[in-house]
């Protein structure tokens, strides 16, 4: 009886472990997507290049965020959680575990140096960790660091309630200057062909904000301003423009490089994540679930997706 107890036991023990171990459904490594990252009822949604739906992942946790690492790992982290973890996307399977600590408002890859930086809200500090999940280095910002963009060597973070932006030298992993900038700041591009960085955001109290800053790249002096309202708050650039959401109005701009607008129109509610997909323009609509894909400058296809369809990502493998 004792023996057929412990094999009980042992069978309770290893289904158990088995249970807690995390696994979604694998998705083709060879295989393009673009996924919606959706945080009220926490999912990703993975589309193929006909936008049919893939595969969804059902997630157990508070994520509010999710970052692609090099072609075949996606980390999911939360503002509420103390870990992020790695999976394998080919494998759906959890393969790595960060130390990040309650409060991460962002994560940028940095291919070049395979090191994952990581916003906090919590400590103001960024953080880089290998992409095995070790801690490297750390920096104090200012208040709330979220917003964030990589130039050569350098890290613009943009610091939502406070009036200054970050410049880190990612190579001594120290703030090289601080920029002023409008609190509430929130999306950020950077313009290489006219050396400029733009910034959007959503305004403060009573006064909503209805324009993207234009800096230049070196000094930090706003060189002008472009309205586009109200509440920009998510910018996707390309070689020849960039595309503004506009969350506040539900209205999406594409603006030339030189500051001009050359197309506008009300698509989605409460639009904050833009991404480009096999040529398409794809807008995310937070509050209608809906993704918008637009050839043209003319919506051609919705789909329907998670619920709060916060962010978007894209894997495009060159042929």
């Amino acid at each position: 009886m004792n023996y057929i107890r412990m094999i009980i036991l042992i069978s309770s023990m290893l289904l158990l472990v088995a249970c807690n171990e995390t696994a979604f459904q694998a998705i083709d490594d060879q295989q393009d997507f673009i996924a919606s990252v959706n945080i009220l009822e926490p999912s990703v949604t993975f589309y193929d290049e006909e936008n049919e739906l893939m595969a969804t992942w059902d997630l157990d946790k508070a994520y509010t965020g999710a970052l692609l690492v090099g072609q075949d790992a996606l980390l999911l982290y939360g503002h509420q959680l103390e870990q992020a973890e790695l999976y394998e996307l080919s494998t759906g399977k959890k393969i790595e575990k960060f130390n990040t600590g309650i409060g991460v408002t962002n994560a940028l890859y940095d291919e070049h140096h395979q090191l994952i930086y990581v916003t906090n809200s919590k400590t103001n500090e960024l953080t880089s960790f290998s992409i095995t999940g070790d801690m490297q280095n750390k920096v104090k910002l200012r208040n709330y660091p979220m917003s964030m963009t990589q130039h050569e060597n350098l890290l613009y973070v943009v610091n939502y309630k406070d009036t200054l932006l970050s410049v880190v030298d990612t190579a001594t992993f120290t703030v090289k200057e601080e920029w002023p900038i409008e609190s509430s700041s929130q999306g950020i591009a950077i313009i290489e062909k006219t050396g400029e960085l733009w910034l959007g955001g959503h305004g403060q109290g009573s006064k909503s904000n209805d324009q993207v800053q234009v800096l230049d790249l070196v000094t930090g002096v706003v060189k002008k301003q472009i309205k586009v309202p109200l509440m920009p708050v998510t910018l996707l650039q390309s070689s020849e423009e960039v595309v503004v959401a506009s969350h506040g109005s539900n209205m999406i701009y594409t603006v030339s490089t030189q500051g001009t607008i050359t197309w506008q129109q009300e698509i989605a509610a409460n639009p904050f994540a833009l991404a480009y997909f096999q040529g398409q323009l794809v807008v995310a609509g937070y509050d209608d679930q809906t993704l918008y894909f637009i050839n043209y400058d003319q919506v051609t296809e919705h789909v329907v997706t998670g619920k709060g369809a916060f962010q978007l990502l894209v894997r495009e493998r060159a042929s």
